[in-house]
């Protein structure tokens, strides 16, 4: 089956609300184009808040439900399978970076919950998200079966493995990563290139094709104590091959339109069948944090 994907790839414009209307504004043309599987960056309505740690940013959570009905109206409107990014208050205290997907009729059709938390300078994320409790499992849609991690996931090739092996068509990353302008231009690229091939990487040792979509601009914490984060786009999509079909640059807001091919998987698997020499007999020591 070949479906025709959006990469939404945009910058935060001041507020939800004013990022949100630009957010319509590019699913709209994705729908233009027909799209049938719209993918939103990580934590997509608001600003990029894990830069500084605050509790009134916990305040962020409380609008959780009516995001969910607010974001179900517009899968139906636009007849899309639609996958968010948001932030999820399942009680005080107790929070989670949550990627929710939307089935072209509005209804859920599945969430997944960060299961990988970072704490590095400007993505404080520990202190704001519990790690998923949902477990690595793939959500049936009218595209296919989808599976859906999030951002620092990306580095995780079990999470993907996992994935892969429940058996998810493709592999979705919406993801909110930068660099910092003080970093030389060489480390910048290194940690640019770090990224795409890791994920290209999951792509070619699962067969599948892979989504990964990024957040774009410079953001600062609200204060403007903080140095701010230039997230580096270059949102991309690749075949089952690991092959890009389409690379994103690092400063326009863009709806890219790919179309993937989920047949391909099978011609890469029996090419190279890597599931098939798994010696899982011998993997034990991946379930230890480290083998001393």
């Amino acid at each position: 089956m070949v479906i025709k994907v959006a990469l939404i790839q945009q910058a935060f414009h001041d507020n939800k609300q004013k990022t949100i209307e630009k957010t319509l504004e590019l699913i709209k043309k994705a729908k233009g184009q027909n799209a049938k599987l719209v993918v939103l960056q990580e934590l997509h309505q608001d600003r990029y808040f894990c830069i500084n740690e605050d509790t009134k940013n916990f305040e962020k959570a409380d609008s959780f439900q009516k995001d969910i009905e607010f974001w179900s109206n517009i899968a139906k409107e636009h007849k899309i399978v639609l996958v968010t990014s948001l932030f999820e208050k399942r009680a005080p205290g107790l929070y989670h970076n949550s990627a929710i997907v939307f089935e072209k009729d509005g209804r859920i059709a599945g969430k997944y919950r960060k299961m990988h938390i970072p704490d590095d300078p400007g993505f404080y994320e520990k202190f704001y998200f519990t790690p998923g409790d949902l477990g690595f499992e793939p959500i049936d849609t009218s595209v296919g079966r989808l599976g859906v991690l999030v951002c620092w996931d990306q580095w995780y090739p079990e999470a993907a493995r996992i994935m892969a092996l429940k058996g998810s068509e493709i592999l979705i990353y919406p993801t909110a990563i930068g660099w910092f302008d003080e970093d030389n231009k060489e480390e910048k690229q290194r940690q640019l290139d770090s990224w795409i091939t890791v994920q290209r990487s999951h792509s070619i040792a699962n067969g599948l094709p892979l989504i990964s979509v990024n957040r774009v601009g410079f953001e600062k914490d609200e204060s403007g104590c903080l140095k701010g984060i230039r997230f580096w786009g270059n949102s991309f999509a690749c075949d089952a091959g690991g092959e890009i079909l389409c690379r994103l640059d690092d400063k326009n807001e863009i709806c890219q339109i790919v179309s993937l091919d989920t047949d391909h998987t099978k011609q890469r698997r029996d090419i190279w069948p890597f599931l098939r020499d798994r010696r899982i007999d011998n993997y034990q020591t991946i379930l230890k944090r480290y083998d001393d």
